[in-house]
Order: structure tokens, then sequence, then C-alpha cells
């Protein structure tokens, strides 16, 4: 058994097989862009073009396909997505959004993280991903508000669901925040899957 476990670890820590996976996730996030167009969703399209546009910069930057973020961030970025396009309760729908909001939040700390001089404490990674939860939360009530003034659209219905919707963002970001922390710095370090030019060149 912990042979294979062994061989599982191994397979799935290789940059190739990470790429893979990270690349069939952004496909995934680029059919929901087309399918939100479609659906005439301007706002969520938009949204999730911009989860898949920070995905590949990274590949894009480097001009290396391998050099992609941890598939698990990705994953964790697209069940929220999932989940609001199944969503069939208004509540659960922006819930959705908000871990959407989340897992973005957690997407920019990795590749800051991993990608940038930046280095940043236990304490301050967490608050970090708190913040740019909450204020990317903020954004997306300032466009959905606008949204509703000047195209007749109806996101925001009150003021306390728009409340409860920072209270959301809040508690999605402080998981993310916890993961990010926990997981991508001290269990998995994110630094593992990139190819050894990249390595050289981040370091």
């Amino acid at each position: 058994m912990a042979q294979r476990t062994g061989r599982l670890d191994a397979l799935v820590e290789d940059e190739r097989v990470n790429a893979g996976l990270s690349w069939l996730l952004v496909g995934f996030l680029l059919i929901v862009v087309a399918e939100s167009l479609l659906s005439a969703d301007l706002l969520w399209a938009v949204f999730v073009g911009f989860v898949a546009t920070l995905a590949v910069i990274p590949p894009l930057a480097y001009r290396n396909a391998e050099a992609m973020l941890p598939w698990e961030v990705l994953v964790l970025g697209a069940l929220p997505i999932l989940g609001r396009a199944l969503a069939t309760l208004a509540l659960t729908s922006r819930l959705a959004t908000y871990l959407s909001v989340a897992a973005l939040a957690l997407v920019v700390a990795v590749e800051l993280h991993v990608f940038s001089p930046v280095r940043m404490t236990h304490w301050f990674a967490i608050l970090f991903v708190v913040i740019t939860t909450i204020a990317t939360a903020g954004v997306w009530a300032i466009v959905e508000w606008l949204s509703d003034v000047y195209l007749g659209t109806q996101f925001i219905h009150s003021e306390h669901l728009l409340m409860w919707d920072f209270v959301y963002a809040t508690v999605g970001g402080l998981l993310a925040g916890v993961v990010f922390e926990v997981y991508f710095r001290r269990v998995v370090p994110v630094e593992t899957r990139l190819p050894t030019e990249v390595k050289e060149r981040v370091r």
C-alpha cells in the first residue's frame, strides 16, 4: 500500500502531469465562459474569464506550458464555478459565487508566492487572502450595482443580502487563506511542481 501511495504521489507531483491537469481545468473554465456568453450572463463570463487568464499568466510569462499553477488550486477555483452553474437556489448560487471569489484570491496568492520575489509570513499569508477576497467581493458588488443601474439587471435585491454576501466572502477568504498556508506552503510546496528552468528563473 505504501509503495502504491508513493507512486501516486510521484505521479501527481510530476510537473507534466500537473500541467496537463491544470490545462484541462483551464479548458473547463473556457467552456463556462462560452456557456455564460451564450446565456447572456456577461458578468459571470467576465469573472470566469479573469480566473482563466490568471491561470495562464505563468506559462505565458515563462514561455513554458509546464509552468502552471498546482492543479489543486484550479480545482478549488473550478468547483464553486461548477456549483454555481448547477445551483437552483439563489442563495446557493451566491454562496458559490463568493467561494469562487475566495478561490480567485487563492490563485493570486499562490502566483505571488511562487512566481514573484514576494515572500509572506505565515499570518500575513492568511490575512492577504482574506483581505483580497473581501476587496474582490467589494469590487464585484460595485460592478453588480452599476449593471443594475445602467443595464437594468437585478443582481442586488436588498442591502441585507448584500451584507450576507460580504459575510460569505469573509468566511470563504478565511478558509482559502488557511488552505494556502497549511497545504500550499507546508504540505505540498508549489515549487516542487515547476520545471527546473523555471525554478532557476524564479530564484
